[in-house]
């Protein structure tokens, strides 16, 4: 059952102040309900009808440094999810692949692409400092910024070119830290071939409001990109919001969005924020198994993962993830990896549980991979599943 809205956010007694109550003041939501909450917003308890570009606002984005993992990532969220949807968005420029949220690429509807970025800017700024700062010791950010606009003006560039082009009007200085601040100071979206399905193209890049026509919205702010996880993500301490974003200076919003905010906290004491018509379905909701691909964000948003990461496989994971890990979800919780391996046509996914499985839950995993293989691999001859 999915709790209703609460309809007062006033605690018991006393004037309201985001973040100021205590842990005994406000209900504590256990692990279990933090997962459901977590799954329901995320469209993973039961597939949704949205469309491909209501799904991508609705989620705030999904990574997409390597260019295939949206398809993926929206399989296992759209009720009878189309990848040439998604596609067509990519190439009619609805959708595009840029820097985001903690320097990394998304991919988001062009609207919010033009109001994301003003509101992580400062994130990325930061990257402006140690030793690409010192690198740009004496070089005007706007100089830099209208030579990097300026290679771009005769199409698209790759990352390797840029840093070249830079180092030809500063030769003194390293290429590298040339190109990474010029795309700091330059939005850059990675333009098609790239990132179509199942399609490989170049990485080359040419500035966002050229790509779009339009120029960024500099109304949409920090407050409402903060709501926005919230509705996806929530409930939400302030360490976890800043993990998902990158931002400092959080706790000044939240104060602010005080009255449009309701709290609770963890089985720690920790205080939670949540927007107040934020899902709360029942702990005890069941959760059907789901593969999620490389960087899903539903991992990755939060300081404290324990609502999706148990404890005991925390630190294999993260190792593992250094170069990209796809997982599976049990009951809600990420229970080990997979993989797809092709030789030829044969095509098998291998299903790597971090413990042995109930015959049950092997039976469920392997329907579910079965469907993410036809998925996946459409024109293999042969299809197996393997667990390793």
């Amino acid at each position: 059952m999915v709790r209703p809205p609460v309809s007062s956010l006033a605690p018991p007694e006393g004037p309201y102040r985001s973040g100021m109550a205590t842990a005994e003041r406000a209900e504590v939501l256990d692990t279990r309900a933090l997962n459901r909450a977590l799954l329901a917003r995320q469209l993973l308890l039961e597939r949704s009808p949205l469309d491909v570009p209501a799904a991508l606002e609705h989620v705030v984005g999904l990574q997409a440094q390597a260019p295939q993992t949206p398809y993926p990532a929206l399989w296992s969220r759209l009720d009878r999810f189309d990848p040439a949807t998604l596609s067509d968005l990519i190439a009619e420029r609805a959708v595009v692949r840029v820097v985001l949220m903690r320097g990394t690429i998304h991919a988001v509807t062009a609207r919010d692409a033009l109001r994301i970025r003003p509101a992580v800017q400062p994130v990325l700024d930061a990257a402006l400092g140690g030793r690409t700062g010192r690198e740009l010791d004496g070089i005007d950010h706007e100089d830099l910024r209208e030579a990097t606009l300026a290679l771009l003006d005769d199409g698209p560039v790759s990352y390797a070119a840029l840093g070249t082009g830079l180092a030809a009007r500063w030769p003194d200085r390293d290429p590298d830290e040339l190109r990474r601040a010029g795309r700091v100071l330059v939005p850059l979206v990675q333009v098609p071939p790239r990132g179509l399905w199942r399609t490989a193209g170049p990485a080359v890049h040419v500035s966002l409001a050229a790509w779009l026509g339009r120029p960024l919205d500099p109304d949409a702010g920090v407050d409402e990109l903060v709501v926005r996880y919230l509705r996806a993500f929530g409930p939400a301490s302030v360490a976890d919001i800043a993990n998902w974003s990158g931002l400092t200076g959080l706790p000044a919003v939240v104060e602010r969005l005080g009255p449009r905010l309701r709290r609770f906290a963890d089985p720690a004491g920790r205080t939670l924020h949540d927007v107040t018509d934020g899902l709360l379905p029942d702990a005890g909701t069941s959760a059907p198994p789901r593969f999620l691909p490389d960087f899903d964000n539903l991992w990755l948003a939060h300081a404290d993962r324990t609502r999706i990461v148990p404890e005991q496989y925390r630190a294999r994971l993260i190792k593992k993830n250094a170069s990209g890990c796809p997982v599976f979800l049990l009951d809600g919780f990420v229970a080990g990896t997979w993989r797809l391996e092709r030789r030829r046509r044969v095509t098998t996914l291998v299903i790597g549980p971090f413990e042995p499985l109930t015959a049950s839950d092997r039976d469920a995993l392997a329907d579910e991979g079965d469907r993410l293989v036809a998925f996946l691999a459409p024109d293999a001859t042969t299809t197996e599943l393997r667990f390793a």
